[in-house]
């Protein structure tokens, strides 16, 4: 689980390298050995968990498929880390312009992916734990699968219209470099973007894990656990470093709505003048 908020706080700072990061030496120096960092820790951790599941799990739970799907998604995010690191040490996108929407669309498809798959394992978990009596359909691995399936056949979809605003283009200040970056040509598609990752991203999946956590809270509570207390901090903690993963992300994104909402107001109150 923690190399999974690992993967994913590298994730979202890779969908937000900036102009600023790139240009400027300290900047994409730092960026790049930060991404060097994660990168063996990523991978080896990854590996690992693939290699346990596959290798030495002979009967996989329904959670072990989740984690499974996980890991994968995580691993994959990894193994386009090394282009992020050459554009930052370069501090110029030596790659073409579909490599730049390819790798980014891959980024963002990870996000989402792994985002729903630990809201799923939160929803897995409370029904089995809230609703035992009636969670024979969770222990159906087709029913299961074809769940997974439509998980990332969403995933893959959702981030189609993110792609488009991909580009490749040189930096307006000095010094000149050819960016790999979101480019809106107007400011209600920034908020149509940035709201969308809002949402689908941050808000429904958070609202879903912390309501499938208050419920289990809620069953553990009621029950004559001895270890309850062992369970209520792990599913605290469980909660709070999701939190904390995504916000700056998100808040970066609340940001920039804000900002470009403010612009494009400005712009039909002087149209009207």
């Amino acid at each position: 689980m923690s190399n999974h908020f690992l993967t994913n706080t590298t994730n979202s700072g890779m969908n937000n390298l900036t102009d600023t990061t790139v240009r400027h030496s300290a900047g994409s120096t730092a960026g790049a050995l930060i991404l060097c960092l994660f990168l063996p820790i990523g991978v080896s951790g990854n590996l690992l968990t693939i290699w346990s599941i596959l290798a030495r799990t002979r009967h996989r739970s329904i959670t072990t498929l989740l984690i499974l799907n996980l890991a994968f998604a995580d691993g994959f995010l990894m193994l386009l880390m090394p282009f992020f690191i050459v554009y930052l040490l370069k501090r110029n996108w030596i790659f073409t312009l579909p490599l730049c929407k390819i790798l980014l669309y891959l980024c963002s498809a990870n996000m989402y992916a792994s985002i729903f798959l630990i809201t799923l394992m939160s929803l897995h978990r409370m029904v089995a734990v809230v609703w035992w009596k009636h969670a024979g359909v969770l222990t159906d691995r087709r029913v299961i699968i074809r769940v997974l399936i439509g998980l990332w056949i969403l995933a893959l979809g959702i981030s189609v219209p993110n792609s488009v605003f991909w580009t490749t283009f040189w930096s307006e200040q000095e010094p000149k470099v050819l960016m790999c970056a979101c480019k809106h040509p107007l400011p209600r598609d920034v908020i149509l973007q940035h709201c969308l990752e809002i949402l689908l991203g941050f808000l429904m999946p958070y609202g879903l894990i912390i309501s499938s956590y208050v419920c289990i809270l809620r069953r553990i509570r009621k029950t004559r656990f001895r270890r309850h207390i062992r369970s209520e901090k792990l599913i605290l903690v469980i909660v709070i470093t999701f939190g904390l993963t995504w916000l700056p992300f998100h808040t970066m994104n609340m940001v920039e709505v804000c900002v470009h909402n403010s612009e494009d107001n400005g712009g039909k109150t002087n149209g009207k003048s």
